[in-house]
């Protein structure tokens, strides 16, 4: 039963990084704000960021590469933790209020552990069978 709910847990985190990749091409300038201002080319770093979640969320539903897209998953979460964080303390948050940028950081979290507990249960059953 365990195993079924983190797989159901792995699917929705896939198709929540692709939903969120995709978005970085529909709607880049909602982006813009997340990007911190000391860094160039910010449209090409949307869009970047935006094909590697698209990448990793699909990487997750194939067998052979699901590991590398469970890391994959892991490592941008927190490679975007800080920018969770930077903007509770933002006097204009990105994510539009002070009340979303606080209840979006322990998302961050949670997406934090399920990345992490799927990572090692694909490393766990690979090297079971």
């Amino acid at each position: 039963m365990q195993q079924k709910i983190w797989t159901i847990l792995k699917i929705v985190l896939g198709f929540f990084l692709i939903f969120g990749g995709i978005q970085h091409f529909i709607k880049p300038d909602f982006y813009i704000p997340f990007v911190p201002e000391f860094l160039p080319f910010i449209m090409p770093i949307i869009y970047v960021s935006g094909f590697v979640e698209i990448l990793v969320g699909v990487l997750v539903f194939i067998k052979k590469y699901e590991k590398i897209g469970a890391w994959g998953i892991l490592i941008l979460m927190l490679l975007f933790l800080p920018i969770h964080i930077w903007d509770i303390f933002s006097d204009t948050p990105a994510i539009g209020s002070q009340k979303a940028a606080f209840i979006r950081l322990p998302i961050q979290f949670l997406l934090i552990a399920i990345a992490w507990k799927v990572k090692n249960l694909v490393s766990h059953n690979k090297s079971t069978l």
